[in-house]
């Protein structure tokens, strides 16, 4: 089971985990904010939960910490699942970044900001991914105005980070 995990996370970060839950076998923890990187980094390292599945972002308005920052990940060798919260206030949204642990969570990571606002500290490029550049607001947050809608502005294009060590200079030489 996914518990021996869970056991480990707490004995490592004690009372940084807030809450647990297990579902069907698979783990769910709650953590402080502060003990996010390093929950990630033990379980990467020490609980084999080597590939990352997802990470998401949701909005409960209501509550103090109103954003929670949701990881998924998974053991290939134990097959395995584990779920990672933290919760990071409005007047504060930001959390660690966990690209450098996980490389998958680059782009995932950028969507939670492009769409929540919630600012990864640390993330190599943080910049909108899905929305334009001139995009004001964070479209899924519950008190985004439903009515409201913006100008599309001149396509911005993504190439920059698809392409390594070759820029928008030389690809329009190149097609000349």
């Amino acid at each position: 089971m996914a518990a021996e995990q869970m056991d480990m996370l707490k004995e490592e970060i004690g009372d940084g985990v807030i809450e647990t839950s297990s579902f069907r076998g698979d783990e769910t923890a709650l953590i402080k904010r502060s003990d996010w990187k390093r929950a990630a980094r033990i379980l990467k390292e020490r609980c084999g939960m080597d590939m990352f599945i997802d990470l998401c972002a949701a909005d409960y308005p209501d509550r103090d910490e109103r954003f929670e920052v949701v990881l998924h990940l998974r053991s290939t060798n134990k097959d395995k699942r584990f779920r990672l919260k933290a919760r990071c206030a409005s007047r504060d949204p930001s959390i660690e970044s966990l690209s450098d642990i996980y490389s998958g969570a680059n782009w995932f990571e950028r969507e939670a900001y492009d769409l929540f606002g919630i600012e990864f500290k640390g993330h190599p490029n943080m910049k909108r991914i899905l929305c334009h550049h001139e995009f004001e607001g964070h479209p899924l947050r519950k008190d985004y105005p439903k009515e409201r809608r913006g100008t599309i502005p001149t396509p911005q294009t993504l190439m920059d980070e698809m392409e390594s060590g070759e820029t928008r200079e030389t690809r329009e030489t190149r097609r000349e």
